[in-house]
């Protein structure tokens, strides 16, 4: 499928419904972001990836991906940085 396919696929599922072009393409990167937090999400369950790595993956910050967790009511551990004194 080429660029141009996608296009005219996109125009016209905007001519179909009340939504502009941005609302479209902003939907289709929501859902392929959650598809790849849910892959990701599996094997860290599982203990075989870090956060690091997930992070790395999906191109976002720790304190996000430990925001996703916490809305997605997955258990994980929370690391204190300031000291106690």
């Amino acid at each position: 499928m080429s660029l141009n396919n996608i296009k005219s696929e996109i125009e016209n599922y905007v001519n179909s419904s009340n939504l502009t072009e941005l609302q479209v393409v902003e939907r289709l990167q929501d859902f392929y972001f959650n598809k790849k937090v849910n892959e990701n999400l599996k094997p860290y369950k599982k203990g075989h990836k870090k956060v690091s790595e997930i992070t790395k993956d999906l191109k976002i910050s720790p304190r996000k991906f430990y925001a996703i967790l916490k809305k997605k009511n997955i258990e994980h551990k929370i690391y204190n940085k300031s000291k106690t004194e």
